[in-house]
């Protein structure tokens, strides 16, 4: 059932904030998928993660942006994202980000500082953005009772 975002962010910004690590699967150099959990943090519907720009997975965005973003718990709530990844380099972004981070309350939020001694002008400290092109939120219990998972597309999507 499509849905707005008015309608969806409440149910997703509780789900996303509660469960916190996501699955975020990538497309390697070869056309493979690779899988790993990161830790999203969503402002609106666009997601940001501090992460390394010199990894693995910054090599396999930069040969294929498109991510997929999966968060489950053992109640069966899903939330699932497909996002066109991408870097936010600028200083200005980075502390943004660090400051973002640093500023929300645990569990979501956490010190950066304790991952990069140097800051956020640590050159393995990146802001990797997430601009969903679909986002899915559904629950078990109510798909068992015949209710569609709800769907997010931006209207550029």
């Amino acid at each position: 059932m499509n849905v707005t975002w008015a309608e969806l962010q409440p149910e997703f910004d509780a789900i996303t904030r509660r469960i916190v690590w996501a699955v975020v699967t990538t497309v390697d150099t070869r056309g493979r998928p690779r899988s790993r959990i990161l830790h999203p943090i969503w402002d609106g519907h666009v997601g940001w993660v501090a992460t390394s720009p010199l990894s693995l997975k910054a090599k396999h965005i930069a040969a294929n942006p498109w991510v997929a973003v999966a968060y489950w718990d053992q109640q069966h709530e899903q939330v699932y994202a497909e996002c066109r990844a991408s870097w936010d380099t600028s200083l200005e972004r980075r502390q943004w980000l660090w400051d973002f981070f640093k500023s929300t309350p645990p569990p979501l939020g956490y010190d950066p500082g304790t991952l990069w001694r140097n800051g956020p002008s640590d050159p393995t400290f990146g802001a990797l953005r997430l601009d969903p092109i679909r986002i899915e939120v559904s629950r078990l219990s109510e798909i068992m009772t015949g209710k569609p998972p709800r769907v997010w597309r931006p209207a550029n999507g």
